[in-house]
Parts: structure tokens; sequence; C-alpha cells
């Protein structure tokens, strides 16, 4: 795809017939990196299936589509985007709502919740210190077009009395190419937990371009949790980079219940002896859904340790990937590194490709990976109708006690409990429209 300059040149003509409006809603900070991220991008162009961390993933559909249009919300847009709040039962939540990538104007351009936090929209904020690619345009795209987000920031040693959840909304009459950028400090000694509910608002064709930074202190703790619902239409393409201090622990979840295309690349950089990492995912496909998860876990120090697991669900003729890569540097010694991805497919036309990668320059290491592929467990199966269980129902418990255990990573117990529910009744199919949020935003 690299080698048809046509789309990335449209790109770079979308990026220069708005560049008007990107830069008045922007910071002059973020401004000033723009023309060097264009020209990055116009270098190397939007990955193809010849870039091997996209192997098994076919973009140029998406961006083949004509997006014209640079969407900046007004006061009323942000008013009905408000509307949105989460009715989880008993998720108590610090909650903030974007509409396509932008921070809500009525809202102040700072403000803060309690605890010691602040959340705000990033143009009074720097970013671009995490989030760096030789290999994927994509990120270069998100800095030259990008022209606000959502800036977190937790103090050194505060704890946040409740999570924070951000609605990222996505809505427009027109069909839209979206970019979406995040910053989120957590400083020494502090802890955090941020969710993030994806959903569609419109049956327009979005594709949307997500970066996500994350910088992870000393001794801190943090979690982030996305819910992907969005619909058929939609792309949804996510960067996230977490940059671990020493002694620091990160979790990292992904649950997509729905949408046309979604790419979750997760970048773990381990920074300081002793961090620990947890990355995991669950993925549930069906008609011709394609979901990849793609992971990169840089141990660069010694003695940190690191998880992967994921797991998925594919009917009907979906496609899945995921791509789990370990770098174990030289001097990391004492690293302990583990990586399983299974999948299930209920059809004889469902698809998953799977590339777990290990590269080792230590020697003292305790490092592993497996994946498996197949069908529901027959004998399972015949061992529960057996006792009396329809087949229906026994396929069922299979796969939600197959989805569960990656259910149970979730460190919100409301929020866990009601995936429960949600993924038992995406397994039904009792949700193959996207008709409200994941979490029951609205």
């Amino acid at each position: 795809m690299e080698s048809k300059p046509a789309v990335k040149d449209r790109y770079t003509d979308l990026y220069l017939n708005n560049i008007a409006s990107i830069e008045k809603g922007s910071s002059p900070f973020m401004n000033s990196f723009r023309k060097e991220a264009v020209e990055r991008f116009a270098d190397m162009g939007i990955p193809g299936r010849t870039n091997e961390a996209y192997r098994y993933t076919n973009l140029d559909i998406w961006f083949r589509h004509e997006f014209n249009s640079y969407f900046m919300p007004g006061p009323g847009d942000f008013e009905r985007a408000a509307k949105f709040s989460c009715e989880v039962e008993d998720l108590d939540v610090h909650n903030l709502v974007l509409l396509n990538g932008f921070y809500p104007s009525n809202n102040g351009k700072l403000r803060q919740p309690g605890s010691g936090i602040t959340i705000g929209s990033l143009t009074e904020n720097h970013y671009g210190r995490y989030a760096a690619s030789d290999t994927d345009g994509l990120i270069h795209l998100n800095t030259a077009m990008a022209s606000d987000g959502v800036f977190i920031h937790v103090p050194r040693g505060m704890v946040p009395d409740k999570p924070i959840q951000i609605v990222n909304l996505v809505y427009s009459k027109e069909d839209i190419f979206n970019q979406h950028r995040n910053l989120i400090v957590v400083e020494d000694n502090a802890e955090a937990t941020i969710i993030i509910c994806d959903h569609t608002l419109s049956p327009s064709r979005f594709l949307t371009n997500a970066v996500t930074e994350v910088y992870v202190g000393r001794n801190a703790r943090f979690s982030i949790i996305r819910v992907q619902n969005e619909h058929n239409n939609a792309a949804k393409l996510t960067h996230t980079f977490i940059h671990q201090e020493r002694d620091s622990q990160a979790t990292s979840i992904n649950i997509t219940l729905h949408g046309g295309l979604v790419r979750n690349s997760t970048y773990h950089y381990l920074g300081g002896e002793g961090a620990s990492t947890n990355s995991a995912g669950l993925y549930l496909t069906d008609k011709t859904q394609h979901v990849d998860n793609y992971v990169n876990v840089d141990h660069a120090y010694p003695n940190c340790t690191s998880n992967q697991l994921f797991k998925g669900v594919l009917d009907d003729v979906a496609t899945g990937a995921f791509n789990g890569r370990i770098l174990v540097r030289k001097g990391a010694q004492g690293t302990r590194a583990y990586q399983s991805n299974n999948s299930i497919l209920l059809t004889d036309d469902a698809r998953m490709d799977t590339k777990p990668q290990l590269e080792i320059f230590a020697d003292d290491v305790k490092c592993s990976h497996g994946a498996t592929v197949g069908q529901l467990d027959e004998n399972a199966l015949f061992y529960l109708t057996s006792r009396g269980i329809a087949r229906r129902e026994a396929r069922l418990m299979l796969m939600f006690g197959f989805a569960h255990e990656v259910i149970q990573e979730i460190p919100v117990e409301a929020l866990r409990e009601r995936m429960d529910t949600l993924v038992m009744q995406r397994l039904r199919g009792e949700l193959s429209r996207c008709a409200s949020c994941m979490v029951k935003c609205g």
C-alpha cells in the first residue's frame, strides 16, 4: 500500500486543505510539531501489508474512501454530547465526554474534579514525548492533524477517589476522518484508573486514528480499560504508548464488542528496574468484522515482568489477528515475560492469524508464548448436554467461560460485572447492532 502514493497524497492534501481550522483549534506548542510530522508521514505513508506489524490487516478499503470534511464541534454539539453519562449501577467515576476527539469547550480548559487530579484540554499542555515510530506513518499523521484531546495529570503521591471515564463519541452527518489524542501523566507513587468508551452516534462512515501517551512514574500504579462498541461502518485505529519508570505497575485491557475494523496497537516500555505490565484483550466478532491486536513489550531494564493474555470468539466470516512482540534488551537480566493468545472459530469461514514473537538478548530470563486457534471442545459440549443442558446454552456457557478469563482482569468491580452481562448478550447475538454505549452511556 505504501507503493500507492495517490492515497498518501490524498491525506496530505486533507491536512493542507484544513490546516487553518486545525491550527486555530490548537495551541502554538502543538502547532510547532505539525510541519515535521506531516513530512514524516509523507515519507512513510499509510501502513500496508508489507509492513510486518500490519501483515494481517488491510487498511486499503478504509483509506481509499473520500473524506473531505474536517469537523470542528461547536458549543451546541458539546451540549448534546454532555447529555451522555454513565448509568452502570455502582460505577462511580469522574466522567468526561469527548466529541470527535475534542475536549468540551463548555468545561473550560482545565478543571480539578478532586483528589488533586487535573483534567483538561491538550491545547494547554505539551505532548509528543512517548509516541514515536519509524515504521507507522499513522502516528505522525495524528501528530499533524490532531487539534485537541484530553490531558490527565495525577500529582506525586495522589490517589484519586474514583476512576476517570472518557466517553469518546463520534458524530457527523458526513463521512469524516477523526483524530483523537490523549496525554496521561501519573507521577511517582500515584495511582490512576482510566476507562475509555468508544461509541458512534450516527451511521456515517468514520475512520478514527487515535494516539494516547501515558507516563507512569516510579512506584506508581496505572490501569487503562478500553471498551469498544462502534457500528460496522466505522474503523478505529488506536495507538497507546505506556512509558513506565522503576517499580511501577501498569495494566492495559481492550474489550472489543463491535466495530467494522478495529486495530489496537499497544506499546509498553519498561523503563526502570522492577517495573511490571499486564496487557489483555477480548474480541468478539461476527459478520465481516476484523479485529487486530498488536502488542509490543520492551524490556529495557533488569528484573521486569510482563504478561499478555488475549482471547477471541469469531463467527460468520469475521477475521482477527494478534501480533505480540516481546523484546528483552541486552542487560535486562531477570526478565519474566509471558504471552498467550487463544481464539475460538465458530464457523469454517472465520479466520484468525496469530504471530507471537520473542527477541531475547539476555541470558537470565524466563519467557514463554503460546497460541491456539480452534473450535469449541466437543467433549465439553457432550458433557454438558448429557446433563440436560440444551446444546445452544451449552455452547454459550463454554464461550462465556472462555471469555471470562479476560474480563476478570478488569480492576473495577462494577465495570467487570457489567462486562460479564454484555459479553453474554453479545455471544447470544442480542448486541448485533450498536444501539447504545456498552457501558450504558446515555
